[in-house]
């Protein structure tokens, strides 16, 4: 029980050395490095489970959960380490503020897989659903390749038939008006096979010999359309079943899924809120729980630690611009004055060189004959 305390402690981020000096504060950071590691925990589930759903490998799967659980374990535990009670509580909320931010984009980072886990029957009812849409947006694009051509070949089988049809009809009127004619059901109304019954007849027989040729121009062309249609629809059917029929599971299609199912089902909508405001208040208890707690003898010492840390500091960092202050200024003044001192001299031997020189000229005596 104590390892296991003080592997609580650990998580926390407390210093040893202080606590000890404050028994009183032992409970509250183990509850909260307890919060952090099983924080830690359900992040390796999570990972495992989306790297598992994306490969397909347990290696993977685990292996990456382990870096990534270690990743939000370190991570939780530096955000909680970090934040130190000053108490002064808007102060403190101003502190906490980013860090809160943070673990509310962890939680919902952590929160999603394990969603898709808690409701993977009705994910994986949804996804039968989406994956058949997958393959009638697939089969209708293939479709739509061929079917214009298929329309233009219909049309003209349609045409072509119309054209017969239309034959057909005129020869059938004009032979039963012959044949009225002939047993004096129409027409003149009198039986006979007289000159009206024959001109009649001879417009049949003209009309039959239309249709004939319309037939044997037509037909053939209405087969040839006819096996174009059937090849092209053979062809439609053939590269449908070559299609590649993949499963549709993957980590997005998922993630679609269940937003599908949130929109349909009003529980689902819930029930997917509520778990995610958990794993929002489970990555958030640590750094709420130390911005509402009092600040304990613990937190004191801890600042009195830095503050000493901070003073000798301050005065270390002073006394050494002091000083450096002092060295430029003296030599500065020194510079100065030596300087000044040089010139002086300087001006000085000028002078008496120059003083020298004019005595020597006039001791010199001047010679006149040079002049005449």
């Amino acid at each position: 029980m104590k390892q296991l305390q003080n592997f609580f402690l650990f998580c926390s981020g407390v210093e040893r050395s202080f606590l000890e000096r404050c028994p009183s504060d032992t409970n509250k950071y183990v509850g909260i490095g307890a919060t952090i590691f099983f924080t830690g925990v359900l992040a390796f589930f999570s990972a495992s489970y989306a790297l598992y759903t994306v490969f397909g490998s347990y290696f993977m799967a685990i292996g990456f959960g382990l870096v990534w659980g270690a990743m939000i374990f370190n991570l939780d535990r530096y955000i909680v380490l970090s934040m130190k009670s000053n108490g002064n509580w808007w102060r403190d909320l101003l502190v906490a503020a980013p860090r809160l931010l943070l673990a509310v984009l962890l939680a919902l980072v952590i929160s999603k897989p394990l969603e898709l886990k808690i409701f993977d029957k009705e994910i994986q009812a949804e996804l039968v659903t989406m994956e058949q849409e997958v393959y009638k947006q697939q089969e209708d694009r293939l479709k739509a390749r061929y079917q214009q051509q298929i329309k233009v070949e219909a049309a003209r089988i349609e045409q072509l038939k119309s054209e017969i049809a239309e034959k057909t009809a005129k020869r059938d009127a004009l032979v039963k008006e012959a044949v009225q004619e002939a047993d004096g059901t129409g027409g003149s109304g009198k039986k006979n096979l007289g000159p009206i019954y024959r001109a009649k007849k001879d417009e049949a027989d003209k009309a039959q010999a239309e249709l004939e040729q319309t037939l044997a121009l037509n037909q053939p062309q209405i087969v040839e359309k006819t096996k174009a249609v059937q090849a092209l629809e053979t062809t439609v059917q053939t590269e449908i079943t070559q299609l590649k029929r993949t499963r549709y599971d993957g980590l997005a299609a998922r993630m679609e899924a269940l937003s599908r199912l949130s929109g349909k089902s009003l529980a689902i909508l819930y029930a997917s809120l509520f778990i995610t405001f958990l794993f929002m208040a489970i990555e958030t208890a640590p750094i709420m729980v130390k911005l509402i707690s009092y600040r304990s003898p613990y937190d004191y010492l801890l600042h009195e630690h830095e503050h000493v840390f901070e003073m000798a500091n301050r005065e270390s960092t002073t006394l050494r611009a002091n000083a450096v202050n002092n060295k430029l200024k003296f030599d500065t003044d020194t510079g100065k004055h030596l300087v000044l001192a040089r010139i002086t001299a300087e001006k000085a031997l000028i002078d008496y060189k120059l003083k020298e020189k004019l005595e020597e000229l006039k001791a010199k005596p001047y010679n006149w004959s040079m002049e005449a």
